[in-house]
């Protein structure tokens, strides 16, 4: 008799202090349901880098780096086809015209491009879900990543998504 009153008595100890323990509530949702159909949204890119890699981890590939030459690139191929409110990887110029233009020297890289995503969430699934997408996502060797997403207020699309995955070459380590 005796144990049970010890039990009970710790287990009543045990949901009072239970209780009174705080917990850490995250203020907001996630960045990456944040919408960037918005003036002045700003994409988490760390948050893109960190959900890619987890993918890829996933799929027994290395993670990815933001590289900010690569986020350049990628805000200027978003910016062009928000521009021309148009989805098409050669806007501007071919990708792989744009890579070397820029000096970008790669061993391998990828891009996938979309429009219509409000949320770096929806970019994900949908890149995720398209088998061509699938494959540049899980691009075997790549190590460096950019990314952007840019809001047109007058486009049925409001935004327009780059990503750019590459596998730099030995000089750029």
């Amino acid at each position: 008799m005796k144990i049970v009153r010890t039990l009970s008595t710790l287990l009543i100890f045990c949901a009072l202090a239970a209780c009174t323990t705080e917990v850490a509530v995250p203020k907001g949702e996630p960045s990456f349901y944040r919408s960037m159909a918005q003036p002045g949204a700003q994409l988490d890119a760390a948050a893109a880098a960190s959900m890619i890699s987890g993918y890829r981890a996933n799929n027994n590939l290395p993670p990815l780096t933001l590289d900010p030459e690569l986020m350049r690139l990628a805000t200027q191929q978003a910016e062009i086809m928000a521009k021309r409110d148009k989805l098409d990887h050669a806007a501007g110029r071919p990708f792989n015209s744009r890579l070397k233009a820029a000096g970008y020297d790669a061993r391998t890289a990828a891009e996938n491009i979309g429009a219509g995503y409000h949320t770096l969430a929806e970019a994900f699934s949908g890149w995720r879900d398209s088998p061509s997408h699938r494959t540049n996502m899980l691009l075997k060797g790549a190590t460096r990543m950019g990314i952007a997403a840019v809001y047109t207020p007058s486009s049925k699309y409001k935004v327009y998504w780059a990503l750019i995955l590459a596998e730099p070459d030995d000089r750029r380590g």
